[in-house]
């Protein structure tokens, strides 16, 4: 990261967010190859409640989270929502190439566990918040209590991938004007307001900040030569032998990621003999769809594990 230019959106961008007015909190993370880079989070509920860590994916941010935030603080658990590095209030690399799966594994886990020192967590993943959360679980087991994968997987490139997702990762690749806020509303079965598309866009002023949004589904390995297939894979040999309880609470539609819930509830052994909920009405952003009733689950979930 020496030498890497990064981009910081600027802070009026955030103002009247709908439903979101948590105050900005930030962690100035090392990177391991030099430079720091400032991760903006937000958090919900007791300080000292069960630690839940709430991952969003592609192209959203923390804002994705505000429907469940509530929920999870009133059942008593610290909720903390970070932003992936190059969305939402973090910093962003502003080189498509500065973007690598490895990269945003490791500045999670920087951010979770070299600055916030967080133990006993229970991930909940959605989208990329699973790939990079699930990686997580595997390489640092000791610090989890639980996981909830929430429409999202741990792909290695040994299965193909299915033709809506080539045809996502061809748009993003076309566009010359990523439309932030329309690739969310196509993940949703709700319509979304025009304040809540926006609050999408509002990370990125200009083409220039969405490096991030614009790499991620190049950075999936879709094929078994990826450069991150060998460490899903390990991933994948770890988690199947971790005895850690695991929710799988996917929507009833999401052509991305659905298939990936019968396999993880088969897979992992924490799944076994656990009542995995489906989410009607819930399209790939679920949180947007069904965030209340998702919220739900997770904290009937975490309380259980007490």
């Amino acid at each position: 990261m020496t030498g890497v230019r990064l981009l910081r959106t600027p802070d009026d961008r955030f103002e009247n967010l709908p439903d979101f007015d948590y105050p900005p909190l930030y962690a100035d993370i090392d990177d391991s190859e030099g430079g720091v880079i400032r991760i903006g989070y937000v958090e919900a509920g007791p300080p000292d409640g069960p630690p839940v860590l709430l991952l969003h994916g592609e192209p959203s941010w923390s804002f994705l989270y505000r429907k469940m935030l509530p929920v999870l603080a009133d059942a008593g658990l610290r909720a903390i929502a970070p932003d992936l590095v190059g969305f939402g209030r973090s910093d962003k690399p502003a080189d498509i190439a500065d973007h690598t799966y490895a990269r945003h594994v490791e500045w999670m886990r920087v951010f979770a566990f070299d600055t916030l020192d967080l133990r006993g967590v229970t991930l909940v993943g959605q989208d990329w918040g699973g790939l990079i959360g699930l990686r997580l679980v595997a390489e640092n087991p000791d610090r989890f209590a639980a996981a909830v994968a929430a429409n999202t997987g741990l792909p290695t490139g040994d299965q193909g991938m299915p033709a809506v997702w080539w045809a996502f990762h061809d748009a993003v690749q076309k566009a010359q004007v990523l439309d932030i806020g329309r690739f969310v509303q196509s993940g949703c079965k709700t319509t979304l307001p025009d304040e809540v598309r926006a609050a999408y866009d509002a990370p990125f002023p200009n083409e220039m900040y969405k490096a991030g949004p614009r790499a991620m589904p190049g950075l999936v390995p879709a094929t078994p030569d990826n450069p991150a297939s060998d460490a899903n894979r390990a991933a994948w040999d770890t988690l199947t032998k971790l005895d850690l309880p695991f929710l799988c609470a996917f929507s009833d539609s999401d052509p991305i990621t659905g298939p990936m819930a019968p396999i993880l509830q088969r897979r992992m052994p924490g799944a076994a003999g656990r009542e995995h909920p489906t989410l009607e009405g819930g399209g790939h952003f679920l949180q947007e769809d069904v965030g209340e009733r998702l919220a739900e689950e997770v904290a009937r979930f975490v309380r259980g594990l007490s």
